[in-house]
This record gives C-alpha cells, structure tokens and sequence, in this order.
C-alpha cells in the first residue's frame, strides 16, 4: 500500500483538506447545529490532546495534506487553542478557522504569528432578535464589532450564513449589500439535515431561489459570476462596483461531491469521509496503543461513496432514518 495512494478514493478523488474539530464546547446554542435538549459531550479522556491532534495532523501533512481548518463546536473556547493554532502554524498547510468570531479579539496576534489569513464567521442574521432566536444569544453587536476588526487587520473575512425559510431568507439583499463597502465573502449555505436539528425540505432555500431574490434587485448585467477556485464547494458571485462578493454553498440541491478533497477529524478522534456519513473511523485508540493509523486513513476514504454518503436521490436525502443516523453538527465540524 503506497502512501501517495492514501489519500484516494474508489473514484479517483485526492483529498488534501483536512477539517479538524477541535471541541464539541461552544458558547452559542444555534438551532440548526446543536439539538434543542443540547448533546452528551464526550468525556475529555476520550477526546484528542492538543499532542495527538498535531501528531494526526502531521501524519496528513505527509500523506499530501494542504490545508487545515480548525473548526468546533466554537475552536477559540478550548483551553489550549492558542498553543493548538501555533504549533499546526508550523506545517506547511494553508492554515484556517471557522469560529463565531465572539472571542476574536484575544486571538488576532496567535492567527498572525501562525499565519492564518482567512477566518470564517458564522452570521445568520443581522436582526438582534432574530440573530438572538437562532443562537439562544445575545451576542450580535460582539460579532459585527470584531469583524470590523478582523477587516482592519487585514484578514480575508468570510461570513457563513445557514439559510433557513420564513427565518433569514428575507436578509439576503441585506447580507449582500454589507459587501458594497466591505471587503468580505458572504456564503449563504442552504439548510442541511442532521440529528437533532429538526430538518425537513420545506424550511430550504434553494440556490435557485437564492439567485431569484439576487436577480429581482440587482440588474442582470451588474450580478459577475467569478471564477470558483479548484475543488471549491462554492459558486461565486459579485455586484458590479461592491468591493465584496458573495458566494452559494448549495450542497442539498447541487451537490460538489464530484470534486470533493476534504476529510473530517471530530474532536473524539473519528474519521468522517463525508459531512453527511454516519460512518466513522476511530483513530485515536490506535493512535495511543502506539499503532500506525494509516490502514485506517485507507480503510475510511476507499469506502467513501460517489454522492453525499450514499444518498443519491432526493427521496434518500430526505429520509429522516437515514440522516437522524449521523451526528449533530457541533460534534462533526461542518
């Protein structure tokens, strides 16, 4: 078995982006993510150190891994998330975050010295009433404070927005319009399935109907369709004259599975070969009996499906037997 050949799957996909969760902890409660009744966190002896998540992190680097995104539950709540984002800012990866941007400012000297460039925020809306329903929070003006100065620190700032029908889908020309005069992404992800979070078809926001609200206040020839980068889950977008952009995350609808490079590592040490697959991988026991993981590494990505787990067909994705198998989004890492 060569190890150039890991990282590929039955279908010819490389993988070079490794996701890691680093905790299930968060300081929000958002709906779509965390159950309403909350989640039974894993016990810390079973979760990664800070040690095995370098040492598994180092294993992907060597494998042809190029890019690292820490992701949680919220990453910054963990206790050595500092000493975490110095220590994988020494691999030669493409360093980056996603975070509820509330802790930020006690971290934008650590994203520098590790060279992080690009921080996501979640934002799903722009209403304090309403942003406060979605995260049981009262956290908005924090979160619009620190973007500002994510932006005046020169950081590439993306704002991750989970659409959800009769809740956000009437800000959309307002997220948009942020990117006039800031220079920001703004990703407007459609609603997906998972445990707890009370999905059903009826609360999605289509990419389509994304791009039917675009087109009803913008001028057709003032919406630029940008060139997407390599393997991105994104369809990108610019209003003539805006110094931002915004972009389409439409993984139910129009899935990228065909070009997909990434790999998921939850804060418990399992391997997930895709956001919506019940089936995991456990490294970490093997990891600590001072065994090799690579099998594993193997073992998880030849067994990756063509599209979304399996679930091919709209009357699958929409199978509540099959997604309310897998796991909460804060204890996967998006």
């Amino acid at each position: 078995m060569e190890n150039n050949n890991l990282l590929q799957d039955a279908f010819g996909r490389r993988h070079d982006y490794l996701r890691i969760s680093i905790t299930e902890h968060c300081n929000l409660r958002c709906t779509y993510c965390m159950p309403e009744d909350g989640i039974v966190l894993t016990p810390k002896p079973h979760l990664m150190t800070a040690d095995e998540i370098i040492s598994i992190s180092e294993t992907f680097v060597n494998l042809g891994v190029t890019k690292i995104r820490l992701t949680g539950g919220e990453p910054l709540v963990r206790k050595d998330a500092k000493d975490i984002i110095l220590r994988l800012g020494k691999l030669n990866v493409n360093l980056s975050i996603t975070t509820n941007g509330i802790l930020v400012p006690d971290f934008i000297e650590v994203f520098k010295e590790a060279g992080i460039k690009t921080i996501n925020i979640s934002i799903d809306s722009l209403v304090k009433e309403k942003f406060n329903a979605v995260t049981r929070r009262n956290y908005l003006d924090i979160v619009r404070k620190n973007i500002d100065l994510l932006l005046r620190e020169k950081f590439n700032v993306k704002l991750n927005i989970v659409l959800i029908k009769s809740f956000n889908n009437n800000e959309i020309i307002d997220f948009i319009n942020l990117t006039k005069n800031k220079n920001v992404q703004v990703r407007f992800i459609e609603f997906m399935p998972f445990s707890g979070n009370q999905w059903d078809k009826s609360k999605l926001v289509s990419y389509a109907e994304i791009m039917e609200i675009v087109e009803s206040e913008f001028k057709f020839t003032d919406i630029e369709r940008l060139q997407d980068a390599s393997n991105d889950t994104a369809k990108n977008y610019k209003i003539r004259g805006h110094i931002g952009s915004f972009a389409i995350i439409s993984s139910v609808t129009n899935p990228f599975c065909s070009t997909c490079n990434r790999i998921r590592l939850t804060a418990d040490g399992k391997l997930k070969n895709c956001l919506f697959s019940n089936s995991e991988i456990p490294l970490l026991d093997t990891l600590r009996a001072g065994e090799s993981i690579l099998p594993l590494i193997h073992q998880n990505l030849i067994a990756k499906k063509a599209i979304r787990a399996g679930m091919d067909d709209d009357l699958k994705f929409q199978n509540p037997d099959l997604f309310s198998q897998n796991r909460s989004m804060i204890t996967i890492g998006g």
